[in-house]
This record gives C-alpha cells, sequence and structure tokens, in this order.
C-alpha cells in the first residue's frame, strides 16, 4: 500500500491504520455481527517536510515554526512506531536527474532484487 502526502490525510484515516499494521488484520464491528479479514500488507508512505515542501531548503521554506510543528505533529508518535524504516530523501535539482546520465537498467536492477529476496533466511 502506497500513501503519498501522508501527512495530509485526515487524522481518523491514520489512525485506523494502527491496529491493521501491528495485527495484519482488519476487525469490523456492526449491531449483532462482526468480520474479520486478513490485511498484512507493506506500508510505504512519502510526505513532505512541511506544508510548503521546503522546510530542508534554507531560504525558501515559507511556513512558520508553529505551522512547521504543526504539520509535523499531524503523524503520531504510535502510527510512526508502526513503521519500521524511516528515510530522509534530499531534494535533487532537476540538471542532476535530466543529464544523460545512464543509470542500471531495470532488468539489472531486478536481477538483484530477485539476489536479495533468495538470500533472506539463509
Amino acid at each position: 500500500l502506497f500513501l503519498d502526502e501522508l501527512s495530509e490525510f485526515a487524522h481518523t484515516t491514520l489512525e485506523a491504520l494502527r491496529q491493521p499494521l501491528e495485527d495484519g488484520r482488519v476487525v469490523i464491528v456492526r449491531a449483532r455481527h462482526s468480520a474479520i479479514y486478513p490485511a498484512r500488507f507493506m506500508l510505504v508512505a512519502a510526505s513532505n517536510p512541511c506544508r510548503c515542501g521546503y522546510a530542508d531548503v534554507p531560504g525558501r521554506c515559507r511556513c512558520s515554526y508553529r505551522e512547521l510543528f504543526r504539520y509535523r505533529q499531524r503523524l503520531s508518535g504510535p502510527l510512526l512506531d508502526r513503521i519500521d524504516l524511516h528515510i530522509e530523501v534530499p531534494q535533487v535539482k532537476f540538471q542532476e536527474i535530466s543529464s544523460e546520465h545512464t543509470g542500471e537498467t531495470s532488468s539489472v536492477i531486478r536481477q538483484r532484487v530477485v539476489e536479495a529476496r533468495g538470500s533472506v533466511g539463509r
């Protein structure tokens, strides 16, 4: 499950993810019935560092300290605790990614992924 702009989701929506992330199931209870559904999934999420997106770029951010604090508080500690890996991705200049630099092909990357998956548990 990929959630882009995670900090923009409603607080109740984000909090509803906590239990399925921890238990690997969703329990729905209504009047006299309940249902349990398997919900083992990998959550991948992205979020800007602030509302304008430039908190990590000196001189570009238009957010006040209070706005920065409120934006970052949208993601609760208990939700963040259920996300195993957090990575900051710095901004990259357009010229750096639009040059004629050729990276690895998809097939080469795929082979590395297959090999990595094969070595899990060894």
